[in-house]
């Protein structure tokens, strides 16, 4: 578990994950929050159902680099936000994270203050030595939370903008 002045990231487990993707509240029950109107897209589902679940099955690997870590906002006792890390770190030591706010909660900071609490916890790892993202290049809100975490553009292709932070 990630705290930062506002919020809680907390990494799900396998059997949390089932219960998020059924999008029913049966995960807020059992991490008593208060309900959400969130909307899983079907690439987030996709990804799901297809990878994440897998991955956090599978005993070899750390879940931890695998799952989807819910932000919690310790005001209103609601998930606001998902953030993940796509994997464990590569052979130079970088990990790659994506990240989505609720549209009910979005314009209030909570993705930079989440991003920036995974770059803390990522610190702490002594396999990390940095941290990349990609952005589409028309959603500006996204690659902001990047540039106020100071995250740097590395490389841009016809739609996207690829970041990097190093953090040692």
């Amino acid at each position: 578990m990630i705290e930062t002045e506002r919020l809680i990231l907390k990494p799900l487990t396998y059997d949390q994950l089932i219960k998020y993707i059924n999008a029913n509240n049966s995960l807020e029950t059992e991490l008593a929050l208060k309900e959400t109107s969130r909307m899983i897209s079907p690439e987030l589902k996709e990804a799901l159902e297809e990878t994440i679940l897998p991955n956090v099955a599978n005993a070899n690997k750390d879940y931890l680099y695998h799952t989807l870590w819910t932000v919690i906002s310790k005001d209103t006792n609601q998930m606001v936000g998902d953030i993940c890390i796509v994997g464990e770190p590569n052979a130079s030591g970088e990990i790659e994270i994506g990240y989505g706010t609720y549209g009910e909660f979005q314009k209030r900071g909570f993705m930079t203050e989440a991003v920036g609490g995974m770059i803390s916890w990522a610190k702490s790892q002594p396999k990390v030595f940095a941290i990349i993202a990609s952005t589409e290049k028309e959603n500006t809100a996204s690659f902001r939370i990047l540039m106020k975490n100071n995250f740097v553009k590395v490389e841009e292709t016809p739609t996207l903008f690829n970041w990097k932070l190093k953090i040692k």
